[in-house]
């Protein structure tokens, strides 16, 4: 926590942050519920001149570890939104996911949230894995639904190579069909979806800043801050972040990057793609998308109905 206390402060230079500059905070990556809010405290002290009046300020939780204690910790301390790592309200596939808590924790985490007075909760839920079918993935649609949340993530769960699941590649198993039925679902509940895997009534803001192209502060090992056109990586080692915060890869990223990186995330977020964005070829190969219905056009952006067709859309038009 010293470290990253560190780390901010150089930060906050670095980027020339003002008074009322930082629109929203996000907490997130390993497990912030295992942290005691008074270890954030500080942070929040140097933070908070920093942050606008109405910032959105998002904690991760797993339900195991957010504890009614700490959450009111937490919610003390500012924080205005909490993310849940329920994956899954199934017994079963919450052991094959290697996940520390039970349905009943997730209930419980949830409705504590809202009675200590968080107005904003989401949860996360996980499928194409190994054993979903529609009826599983129906009862998490249904448990979800019955907690107080204005938001929630739907994750297909992909294999990295260095997790616990890289020797089991059979453990993810996404079927399109499934994938379309979930969204569908998920819709029919009132809940838009505004990204690829996300959906509300409310829609989170630190999470459109990133398909905005907004500029961030990345602190902590292993994070990723972004200013005009470069990446910064602190160190993913934390013992070796915690003897130099400051020692960080930069990335630079040319002006067809960022282009390019601008035109994924709009198709596959409410955001759209600007059509100053795109060259004149593509130009006339979106506006055969637009006949052919696969983009809208309006406000001079064009705009993708199918997120599910984003990488594909994206790669049409630049090649």
């Amino acid at each position: 926590m010293q470290a990253l206390e560190k780390q901010l402060l150089f930060e906050l230079e670095h980027f020339n942050a003002t008074e009322g500059s930082i629109e929203t905070l996000f907490i997130g990556g390993g497990t912030p519920s295992t942290v005691s809010p008074e270890l954030y405290r500080p942070i929040f002290d140097l933070l908070q001149p920093f942050l606008k009046e109405d910032a959105e300020i998002t904690s991760e939780a797993n339900p195991n570890s957010a504890t009614k204690e700490w959450l009111q910790g937490m919610y003390d301390l500012g924080v205005n939104r909490i993310s849940f790592g329920v994956q899954s309200f199934d017994e079963n596939k919450l052991k094959l996911l290697n996940r520390a808590h039970t349905p009943q924790m997730a209930r419980d985490a949830l409705k504590n949230a809202a009675d200590i007075g968080f107005k904003n909760l989401s949860l996360d839920l996980i499928y194409a894995t190994l054993g979903d079918t529609k009826e599983l993935l129906a009862n998490d649609l249904k448990e979800a639904f019955m907690l107080p949340i204005n938001h929630l993530s739907a994750y297909a769960l992909t294999i990295e190579e260095g997790t616990a699941f890289e020797k089991k590649p059979q453990m993810a198993k996404e079927q399109l069909e499934l994938t379309e039925w979930i969204f569908q679902e998920i819709n029919k509940k009132g809940f838009e979806q505004y990204e690829i895997s996300n959906f509300g009534t409310y829609r989170s803001k630190h999470n459109l800043g990133y398909w905005e192209y907004k500029d961030y502060i990345g602190a902590g090992a292993g994070a990723v801050g972004k200013r005009n056109n470069k990446r910064f990586y602190p160190n993913p080692a934390i013992e070796t972040y915690i003897k130099n915060p400051l020692k960080m890869r930069v990335e630079e990223l040319s002006d067809e990057d960022m282009r390019l990186e601008k035109i994924f995330l709009g198709f596959r977020s409410c955001v759209g793609v600007e059509k100053d964005l795109l060259s004149d070829a593509e130009k006339i190969k979106a506006s055969v998308l637009v006949q052919e219905k696969k983009l809208s056009f309006k406000n001079d952006h064009f705009y993708n109905p199918d997120y599910l067709l984003a990488d594909e859309l994206a790669l049409f038009l630049s090649s």
